[in-house]
This record gives C-alpha cells, sequence and structure tokens, in this order.
C-alpha cells in the first residue's frame, strides 16, 4: 500500500474508521507511517494524536479498542477507509460514534419498511391501515397470511411469469416481517442466527 504521507506538510492522512459489520461511519482519525505501521502489526488501530502529539492506539485507557479487520487505499493514496470490530462505544463522550448516531445494522429499505409497518402497529387504525387490520385480528391470522403467501410464491415459481413471482416473493416477504414483529423479532434476530451458522 503505497500512501502518500507527504501530501500534507505534517505527514498525517485522515483515517476514516467504518465498523466492518454495520459499515457506518465510527469516527475520524490521522495516522503517519508509524501509526499506520503499527495498527498493522498489533491489529488495534493506532492514530497520531495531534492534541497529545504522539502516537495514540485507541482504547488504551478505556479499553474500546478498535480491532482492524482490513484497510484500503482511496484513488489519490492520501485517504485510509479502516474497517474495523468496535469493542465498546467508539466516541470519548460515551456514544457508539463520534456522530452520537447508534451503531445498528441496517438493512437498507427493508429497515425502512420494518420501521413502517412497526408505525402501523402502533397507530392501530385499522380502518385506514392494512397492517393494523391484519394484526388486529391476532397472530393466527399473520401466520396464515404468511403461509398462504408461502404457498403462491412456491406456484409462480413452477411456472414461466417471473414479475408474477416476483410480486408474489415481495407479499411473502412483507408479510414475514409482520409475523417477525407479532412474535416480537426484528429482520437482525434472524441475521444474527445465519452469521452464527456461517463457517
Amino acid at each position: 500500500m503505497n500512501i502518500d504521507f507527504d501530501k500534507n506538510k505534517d505527514g498525517l492522512v485522515p483515517a476514516i474508521i467504518q465498523d466492518a459489520l454495520t459499515k457506518n461511519v465510527l469516527m475520524l482519525g490521522y495516522m503517519n507511517q508509524e501509526a499506520f505501521d503499527k495498527t498493522k502489526t498489533s491489529g488495534l488501530v493506532t492514530f497520531f494524536s495531534r492534541t497529545k502529539n504522539r502516537l495514540w492506539t485507541k482504547g488504551e485507557e478505556s479499553g474500546n479498542v478498535l480491532n482492524l479487520v482490513n484497510m484500503k487505499l482511496d484513488c489519490d493514496s492520501d485517504t485510509l477507509l479502516i474497517s474495523v470490530n468496535p469493542k465498546g462505544p467508539t466516541c470519548h463522550k460515551g456514544s457508539d460514534t463520534c456522530w452520537n448516531v447508534t451503531n445498528e445494522q441496517s438493512f437498507g429499505f427493508i429497515s425502512k419498511l420494518e420501521n413502517t409497518i412497526t408505525s402501523r402497529i402502533e397507530n392501530a387504525d385499522t380502518q385506514k391501515s392494512y397492517v393494523a387490520s391484519l394484526f388486529a385480528k391476532g397472530i393466527n391470522k399473520v401466520a396464515q397470511k404468511v403461509g398462504e403467501e408461502a404457498v403462491e410464491v412456491v406456484i409462480e415459481a413452477k411456472d414461466d411469469n417471473d414479475k408474477l413471482f416476483l410480486e408474489e416473493s415481495a407479499d411473502l416477504l412483507f408479510h414475514y416481517l409482520m409475523l417477525l414483529q407479532a412474535k416480537g423479532f426484528k429482520l437482525k434476530h434472524v441475521v444474527n442466527i445465519l452469521k452464527g451458522r456461517d463457517r
């Protein structure tokens, strides 16, 4: 990795710290050659602290270290993207990130959909919301709907209409997300089990 430490007069390059699992940005620090080398050899992210004017391994006092997963160099060779497994909160003020954002895994649009389902359940407007009306009928009805949608996916999988297959797949996923919430869970709980099976 050919890092251009000479680009800035102080010999430092920005190091963006990203959670390897959640992909959330945790903090920004600065590295010189020595900090980079120590990070590689120790497996713990080490910066050059401009305030302390010395090398500083994140978590050296708090124990909230950043375990190195990998490092990437940007196209101009003057900025690092460092993937880590954090141990504890990253910010010195006690929050998960230096932007005071909870470091939770997001599944993009699926997470947005889960939040919409939660909102509809909490508002319980059975006249305007399909989700609320189905939940009002109880978990057995929600589970039955998942079963119906699963059968429809299987039927469409045997035919040649890809559009219908995808539409039924979307219906199944939507109702499955509802069933998870009816049981008090979200998709992240299922993902965690799958991760545990990954060998």
